[in-house]
């Protein structure tokens, strides 16, 4: 077991078992980038109990991002607005999209790679979004229960498509 008194190697060697050994390290090595990346590699979530100054650290937060998307939500604010980290982050776990900053909750990119992950993520997208035709109807063809997140005028605009196609198709059948 590791404490504030131990060394860097000790901490090092315990965070390779375990990246969660971070937060009984001193304030120092928590700040130490390259026992932070080996910590973080292990165990993205360990990003919480890294210095604030790496937690604005590119690197790092990818490291954490690429093995939990959701470590995204102890990023910095500045990196939760990099259009890379959060996409990352999506591409592991598509409800990390609740931890970017606003103006990536309304990219279309982001907000589509997110939901492909996990179509649960579509209720943190930006209401412009939730709105957006395409957006709207690739949720609701990927999963019917999205109609729960999609804007009040699409779902109208979706149940009258299907009531013309449904009337057509009797008529075919007629």
């Amino acid at each position: 077991m590791i404490d504030e008194k131990s060394t860097k190697a000790e901490v090092f060697a315990a965070v390779q078992e375990n990246g969660f050994a971070l937060e009984c390290a001193s304030e120092e090595l928590r700040g130490d980038k390259e026992v932070v990346l080996v910590a973080v590699k292990q165990r993205g979530w360990a990003l919480q109990y890294a210095s604030y100054g790496l937690r604005d650290d590119k690197e790092v937060v990818l490291a954490a991002v690429k093995n939990r998307g959701y470590a995204l939500q102890y990023a910095s604010y500045e990196l939760r607005d990099d259009k890379d980290v959060v996409l990352a982050a999506v591409e592991t776990n598509g409800m990390a999209l609740e931890c970017a900053s606003e103006e990536l909750k309304g990219d279309k990119e982001v907000v589509l790679v997110a939901f492909w992950q996990d179509g649960r993520s579509l209720q943190y997208a930006s209401e412009k979004l939730r709105g957006d035709r395409e957006v709207g109807l690739e949720a609701v063809k990927q999963c019917g229960w999205a109609f729960e997140y999609v804007s009040h005028e699409l779902i109208i605009e979706i149940a009258q498509r299907g009531a013309e196609s449904m009337r057509q198709e009797e008529k075919n059948d007629k």
